[in-house]
């Protein structure tokens, strides 16, 4: 007899496949990972690959009450869109959990080094070819640490193991985009850690971003002041006559209109009115913290500058709902849709080019 394929089952040899790392076992990725897939009806071309534990996972499931078949799966194996796919990082890799013995909203060292395993397994899944693009729940910082990864966040990591210097941070939604210069830095350091050519950087960064992952041609590119009204003419200060203006003047190209400092405190709705494609912002809570206010449920955090395409949820652990059935998938959702986008744009460019 004729071997057949089940018509809910997709060759992964025909599709693509996006995976999905778990994040903090202990937090809400399980929980947001599960009424992602359990709602979605149809994904279109690109499959989720789940990379974490099928125990913590079919814990979460039964704890609260969610039907759905959770499944190992290996590369090769086809995709039923019916059920959960997971793949663990390897026994011999050093990785092990257990699920039995963990408590939601109470990471620990065993809870970091899961967490780091899933997201070196993503790597390496797409560095084999297996994974197109990889989708990030959120990790505890502290676990991380204790299990002996000094990384400040998922971002300093990702760029170490793709042996890349020249990343940065973009939050992403469809009515504001935003990237950083200085990222998990203090408020207190900011100032000394701008310079021209961090600026002229993320400015490139971002209008290259903007071109290859958004596919706009010639993107608009605002880059905010430090200060109060961009420092009035250096009344409020002088980082924008000294470090910031001189660094737009050298971003300019023919490829991007850069324009800027402008005040920080009108720049974002300009950004809203389409004025701009996107706004540099100078810290981490100058830009997060509009863009928070109006993409809090849809945010996407997007690593530029990757040889890999990395999305990733907007919000944290949040470990005071974890395991309670309260958590919202919908920036996990918003960012699996734009690993998927930018997988397609990518690969429309890549073809202009081959045809060109």
């Amino acid at each position: 007899m004729q071997n057949t394929q089940s018509e809910k089952d997709v060759s992964s040899s025909r599709t693509g496949l996006i995976g999905i790392t778990m994040g903090c076992p202990v937090g809400i990725g399980p929980e947001i990972i599960l009424r992602f897939v359990t709602k979605t009806k149809s994904f279109g071309q690109f499959l989720p690959i789940i990379v974490g534990d099928i125990a913590q996972l079919s814990r979460c499931a039964k704890e609260l009450q969610m039907d759905i078949e959770i499944v190992p799966w290996r590369p090769g194996d086809p995709v039923n869109v019916e059920k959960l796919q997971v793949i663990e990082p390897e026994a011999n890799e050093g990785y092990s959990l257990h699920a039995e013995s963990l408590h939601w909203g109470e990471p620990n060292k065993e809870t970091g080094h899961a967490a780091a395993a899933y997201i070196i397994k993503a790597v390496q899944l797409i560095g084999q070819g297996v994974l197109d693009a990889m989708v990030t729940c959120p990790i505890a910082k502290y676990a991380m640490q204790l299990a002996g990864y000094k990384f400040p966040g998922h971002t300093e990591m990702l760029a170490s193991l793709c042996n890349t210097g020249n990343y940065g941070m973009m939050m992403a939604g469809k009515r504001l985009k935003v990237s950083l210069v200085t990222i998990h830095t203090p408020l207190a350091k900011v100032p000394e850690q701008l310079s021209q050519d961090e600026i002229i950087r993320v400015i490139h960064l971002t209008g290259e971003t903007l071109v290859r992952d958004f596919g706009i041609p010639r993107p608009r590119i605002a880059v905010a002041g430090l200060n109060p009204h961009s420092g009035e003419a250096g009344m409020f200060g002088e980082e924008e006559m000294q470090v910031i203006e001189p660094a737009v003047s050298a971003a300019v190209s023919k490829k991007w209109d850069v324009s800027g400092p402008l005040p920080p405190d009108t720049v974002f709705k300009k950004a809203m009115d389409n004025d701009y494609d996107a706004v540099v912002a100078m810290y981490h809570d100058q830009g997060l913290i509009p863009f928070k206010l109006v993409h809090f449920e849809d945010g996407v955090n997007l690593t530029m500058g990757l040889p890999i395409i990395r999305t990733s949820v907007d919000h944290g652990t949040a470990y005071d709902i974890a395991g309670k059935g309260l958590a919202s998938d919908s920036s996990l959702e918003a960012a699996f849709a734009l690993a998927a986008q930018i997988i397609s744009n990518r690969s429309r460019i890549q073809g202009k080019i081959i045809e060109d």
